[in-house]
Parts: structure tokens; sequence; C-alpha cells
């Protein structure tokens, strides 16, 4: 059975997501990559696609034996027993009884009678869809880059008035002098680059990039990918200005009355906050604070930690009064630990859309930016990757609080090397100051992108009764230091409480 749509699948699905529907049926497309990127598995999975739906589908193995492809099938849990396997992995079983001669040179016998199998076998099978793997032995005993060229052009002829969907994989071998043989992307349909990244600490790195389509508007540039169990599991890259939905920008209260009077009612919904101070000054509890009330609303929240243990985290949650447990328990909490060096960008990126578009995750907390940026040491424009996705978040009306610890206990008020104006729509910033010979804490507001705010700085107390935020204090000096001390009565300032 043919396909009858314009579009064939790739067996991928977030593949074709990439390519805004598929591959255009009847063409012939280059899957290329090093060693170990996935293009057996990719192909595949294509041709497994092709078989649930009726096609007949011909996998021509030209350097791999049987054997050898139902281990690796077999290893994905594959079951290719709908799909015809054609084996080309000697000379002899290409040239028989009649190898040896001596008018013709080997490689022309070779190369001829290989071409001549394959056309036999498909026109016997008539394939819907069909794989090479790989061009390397055809390279091989072309021995010279025009009669290659020339073998795929007469492939891709023979295939044309057939209608058949064909994946050439190539390994990247290289050409003359070591240079990478790229000739063939313009006798080819559509191009898809594998790449395998190894880093100097951590797994390797894995990413795809389609580097052509003819009469596709396909989303451009790297998207990272990995291999399990079942196939790729592809990670589109994020485009933000894609996924807008209307929404209300109402605050977000967090339930402290103090609190929510230094952002007049509380940060906007589909707006990003930043939360900025030495270690130690109660950043991470602030946001569970709003992540506390937000449930409490009934609102689903994740909590993305990258740097505390979750149960450390949530036996302190309990201490102050949060009932993050009882908000798990109930599905409107998730909390997720991230394992540093174990992630990439784009798969962090789609589990936070799963998380939205899935969940219907209202608010959002990133624990912390450092973390984020340690965990990924190696990769390139982590800084634009997170304002991408802090873009889509706020096209999705997601209140998103980020986490960013400055450098040293105390010193000064710039938070940390992070461009916040540029991150965040509002900066809270937390620091310490000195009052009758204690060092205490101060919240303040230094910027609300969405609307006024307080600019007063408040005391910040972190204690058996929770978070709690007291009365403005005007007497300071020394604030630009990063280390203000407070030289006034001691009536405004808070005394410690233990909860009963």
């Amino acid at each position: 059975m043919r396909a009858t749509s314009d579009r064939t699948s790739s067996g991928n699905a977030e593949l074709d997501q990439i390519l805004n529907g598929g591959l255009p049926s009847g063409r012939l497309y280059l899957l290329e990559g090093a060693p170990g990127s996935g293009k057996t598995t990719l192909a595949l999975r294509f041709l497994l696609d092709g078989a649930a739906r009726g096609e007949r589908c011909l996998y021509v193995t030209l350097s791999e034996t049987r054997e050898e492809l139902l281990a690796v099938a077999a290893s994905h849990g594959f079951d290719l027993s709908g799909v015809d396997i054609f084996e080309l992995s000697s000379a002899e079983a290409v040239l028989g009884e009649g190898r040896e001669q001596s008018i013709l040179h080997s490689w022309e016998v070779e190369l001829g009678g290989m071409i001549q199998l394959i056309q036999n076998e498909v026109e016997r099978v008539a394939p819907s869809r069909v794989v090479f793997d790989s061009l390397s032995e055809m390279r091989l005993l072309a021995q010279d880059a025009l009669r290659y060229r020339r073998q795929v052009l007469l492939l891709k002829q023979f295939f044309a008035p057939r209608a058949t969907t064909v994946l050439l994989i190539d390994d990247l071998t290289a050409g003359e002098e070591g240079r990478r043989d790229t000739h063939l992307h313009s006798l080819c349909h559509g191009v898809v680059t594998l790449e395998r990244v190894t880093l100097d600490f951590g797994p390797a790195r894995r990413r795809l990039q389609v580097q052509k389509m003819r009469g596709v508007d396909f989303v451009a540039g790297y998207h990272d990918f990995t291999i399990g169990r079942g196939g790729l599991q592809v990670f589109p890259r994020l485009v933000a200005a894609d996924h807008h939905v209307p929404f209300v920008g109402d605050p977000l209260p967090s339930g402290i009355p103090e609190l929510d009077a230094l952002l007049l009612g509380g940060p906007l919904r589909g707006t990003s906050t930043l939360i900025t101070g030495p270690a130690g000054t109660g950043k991470t509890t602030m946001a569970l604070q709003y992540v506390d009330a937000a449930c409490r609303r009934g609102e689903p929240c994740t909590i993305y930690e990258f740097d505390e243990r979750i149960g450390t985290m949530m036996v302190r949650a309990a201490a102050m009064g949060l009932e993050l447990a009882a908000h798990v328990e109930r599905g409107l909490l998730r909390i997720v630990q991230i394992d540093p060096a174990e992630i990439a960008p784009g798969e962090f990126a789609w589990s936070v859309r799963r998380e939205v578009e899935e969940r219907g995750c209202r608010l959002l907390v990133i624990d912390s930016l450092n973390g984020y940026l340690a965990a990924m040491p190696q990769e390139q424009q982590l800084i634009l990757q997170i304002h991408e996705l802090l873009s889509y978040l706020n096209q999705r009306g997601v209140g998103t609080f980020l986490i960013n610890p400055q450098h040293g206990l105390v010193g000064s008020m710039i938070p940390g090397s992070l461009n916040v104006s540029y991150l965040s729509d509002t900066v809270i910033l937390i620091r310490f100051f000195e009052a009758q010979g204690r060092i205490r804490k101060a919240v303040s507001v230094l910027k609300n992108r969405s609307g006024p705010h307080e600019e007063a700085i408040r005391e910040l107390r972190i204690d058996g009764e929770g978070v709690r935020v007291g009365a403005p204090l005007a007497e300071f000096r020394g604030i630009l230091t990063g280390t203000p001390e407070y030289s006034g009565e001691t009536g405004p300032l808070m005394e410690d409480r233990t909860r009963a």
C-alpha cells in the first residue's frame, strides 16, 4: 500500500514537528553523522513506522550483517518481522563465482554488480520506504568522487518514478586529503545531520540539524536529542514567539501582606522574578512562600532543584509551616531534582514545556541560575537559551521565580555576573545588615518592569513562624556597599519567634 499523503512520517514525532509534518514523499534524503550518533536507530524507526501503516519497507545493509542489525533492533525492543532486510556485506555476495576476471577493474565489477542486485531486490519487493546503510561502502568501491556521485544519481533516477521515499545513511567518511565529503547534498531532496559531542565531564551530548529540506519550512538550528530504549528522543529548539496564549496578568500574592506591598500586590503572571542575594539570606524560602500560596489557591506549580537535595528542602519548609509535602500528594506541586552534567539545555526546555502544556503549571521556580549554568559548563549561548525559555513562560502566562546567589557571603549589591535587566522583569534583593551588634536581613525591590514598586528597605526574618517582613526602615547608611548598617531606633526591628 502506497502512502496517499504528500508527507511521509520520519517515525519520530518530534522530528516531524521540526519538519512541520514530516518528509515530502517519494524523495531521496541523506541522513549523515559520525558513528554512534544514532543514524541506524532513526532509520529503523522510519521503516517501522511505514510497516505499521501497512507499507512495504526495505533495509539494504551494505556493511552490517543481518545478525548485527537484528541485535541493534532487539536492544531497542524493535520487531523487524515486517521489514525486508537485504544484506550485501561482502564482495562475494555481489559477484558470486564470476569475480575472477581481468578485462575490467575489480571495483568496476563490484560496484556495478552491487547496484544491479539492489535494483533487482527493489523491483521484487516494491517498497514504499527504503534505507541504505551505509554509503561508505559505495564510496570505497567507486574509487573517485565523480563515479560515486554518478552512481548515487543513477539510484535517484531509478527510484524517482517508483514514488519511493529513500533514506541514504552516510557515516561521514573523510574524502580526499581528509576533507569532509558533502557533494551529495545537492543531489538529495533533504539532508539531516546527527552530531555526537564528547564533553570534558559527563555524558556525550547529541544534537541534530536539518541542513536542507526543499519545499519545507522547517525549524532551523540545532535540536538536542538523546538515545534510549525505543529510539531517539528529540527536543525541538524552543521558539517562544510560537507559543503565545491569551492570559490575564493579575498579581501572584505570597500570602504575606508586607511582602506583597513591596510589589504593590505581587509579581504579575507572565513575568519572571529574580531573587538574588548572598548565601543564607532566604532566597529559596521566599520563592517557596509564593509556591505554597499558589498551591493553596489550587494552581499547579513546579520546582526545578539544581542545588539543594529535595529531602533537605522539604524538611526545612515543613519547619516553617510550608505544606509542600501535602501539595505534592495532591498533585499540585512537582519537584524535579536536576542531576548536574546529565541534561542538555534543549532537554531541560522540553521538560519545562511538558510541565506547562501537559500539567498546566502556573508558577515555576528554577533554583538556581548558577546551578543551571554549572550543570552545562561547555554549552554555548546558555544565557540566550534561558532568556528564550523565560520568554516562552511569559508568553504562556506562567509566573517564574529564578534564584541567583551572589558570590560570597557579603559584598557588593550587584547580583552576580548575570545581566538581570536582560533576564528578568522583577529583581528582589536580599542582603545582610548590621544593627545593635547583630547580623540581620533586609529585602528590597531593585526594579519591577511590569509596574510601580515600593522603594523602601524592609527587614526580613525567617524563623519558626515562617517568612516575616517588617515595616520600612528609613535610617540606613552604607546601602551601596552591599552590607548596609541600620542606625535607627530598636523599635521597628523584629525579634525571633519560635513556633509553638
